[in-house]
């Protein structure tokens, strides 16, 4: 006879935890500046003076915002693609 001080096995078997990619965490940032968006520059010869072709939406705002932390950033922020969500909270 076995006696079993303790609680009875999961009925189910458990799965292992998956390593979860950090989504939805929130990142506190500073609102700087907002401007207008870039229109063409024209230099004398009415030519492009960027080295690259360029242009923004009609309708948007390039906002500048500051991160306190760069440590809460990804370290691959420059070489991927990541999608920012802004909410805005008043202070």
């Amino acid at each position: 006879m076995d006696i079993i001080i303790g609680t009875i096995p999961p009925l189910h078997p458990t799965r292992p935890n998956k390593p979860q990619e950090k989504l939805g965490g929130l990142i506190q940032a500073q609102f700087l500046h907002s401007r207008p968006p870039r229109k063409g520059i024209a230099g004398p010869s009415g030519m492009e003076r960027r080295g690259k072709k360029s242009s923004d939406p009609s309708r948007a705002r390039i906002l500048t915002i500051m991160v306190s932390d760069a440590a809460e950033l990804p370290p691959d922020l420059e070489q991927s693609e990541y999608l920012v969500y802004l909410r805005f909270v008043k202070k």
